[in-house]
């Protein structure tokens, strides 16, 4: 069984830049930056920076240009991918990326809940534990701006 799959939580370095393929189809590409905190032998607290490549197609494009920027945080799930091309000299280059199959925006200032966006499922729905799950919108749901809610 073989199983591809990636979540990343972390901020954005970048706004997302959109392009459109020549068949219509929207793609968004920005970066998220994560830090890994631990203390090193001698009790000393270490910090270390990686930097993500995120890939979003179609709808989801549309919505992380929309509503994502430079700064703002965001829990993403996807799929690792590698792509591999050579330059004009001859040199091979790879470049590993997150192909996002869908975000969570993370809180908004002044403490209000964060939205979420996932292709895949249905809304939330609230059970009777003191934890509820942020709001997850489902593709069909969105007829303009004013159905998401955030």
């Amino acid at each position: 069984m073989n199983y591809n799959k990636a979540f990343v939580l972390g901020n954005l370095t970048r706004d997302p830049e959109i392009r459109t393929t020549p068949s219509g189809q929207s793609v968004a590409s920005f970066g998220v930056a994560t830090n890994r905190f631990w203390n090193n032998q001698s009790g000393e607290k270490q910090q270390e920076v990686e930097f993500h490549n995120i890939v979003a197609w179609g709808k989801l494009a549309e919505i992380a240009g929309r509503y994502l920027n430079k700064g703002k945080m965001v829990f993403i799930e996807g799929r690792l991918k590698t792509r591999n091309w050579e330059d004009q000299s001859g040199v091979k280059h790879y470049r590993t990326e997150i192909i996002a199959e869908n975000f969570q925006m993370g809180p908004k200032t002044g403490g209000e809940g964060g939205g979420g966006y996932s292709p895949s499922s249905s809304p939330s729905s609230n059970n009777d534990s003191d934890i509820t799950a942020p709001p997850t919108i489902n593709e069909d749901e969105i007829t303009s701006p004013d159905d998401l809610p955030f």
